[in-house]
């Protein structure tokens, strides 16, 4: 519980009254776990998904605004367009993670957008179908991996995305709302993804 009296999951609790605290609580009350859909607004994600990974989601928070100016409002069809003098840029860009492997998978997975009939579509196609499952009593009973981020990831990578492996296309199955992997005891009312489709 924190200092507004609702129970949230364990890893969006800090220290109250922080900067990062107000970062995560209102990431989390507002944003993860809910349905998206769009293709920018699921390209954002999935282009903060792949610079998180090995890093605390927290530096993304905190640079996020400074991501979206430097990649265009994740904008996938301006992003595409980028040429090594923008890749040159974006290295010498401290606002941003400056992982010049995962600005060029950024780069690449833009032009993979423009590929797909309907970006929004195809990762929505993964979602688990059927009952939603039951929430996890605790963050331990979440998993890292299943089937459909497996499958997922398979097919990202034969459309020619990068930095897309299983554990990161669940992560970004849980931020978009594809699965609800809010613990049991959390206040936000749960979102079956099939109310987002």
């Amino acid at each position: 519980m924190t200092d507004d009296g609702l129970v949230r999951c364990g890893w969006a609790i800090g220290k109250p009254g922080s900067a990062d605290f107000e970062l995560y609580r209102d990431y989390h009350d507002s944003e993860w776990g809910r349905p998206l859909h769009g293709d920018v607004p699921l390209f954002e994600r999935m282009s903060l998904e792949a610079f998180q990974s090995g890093l605390s989601w927290l530096i993304i928070l905190r640079k996020r605004e400074n991501f979206r100016k430097a990649f265009a409002g994740f904008a996938p069809e301006k992003v595409a367009r980028f040429t090594d003098a923008d890749v040159a840029r974006l290295m010498a860009d401290d606002g941003i993670v400056r992982n010049r492997a995962k600005i060029e998978a950024t780069i690449a997975n833009a032009r993979a957008v423009a590929e797909v009939d309907d970006f929004s579509e195809l990762l929505w196609s993964f979602a688990p179908a059927g009952r939603r499952r039951a929430r996890p009593k605790t963050l331990a009973d979440v998993p890292s991996v299943t089937p459909e981020s497996t499958a997922m990831a398979r097919e990202l990578k034969r459309r020619g995305f990068r930095f897309v492996g299983p554990t990161t296309a669940y992560a970004l199955m849980q931020a978009t709302g594809m699965v609800d992997d809010h613990v049991q005891t959390c206040w936000v009312p749960p979102s079956a993804h099939e109310a987002g489709r």
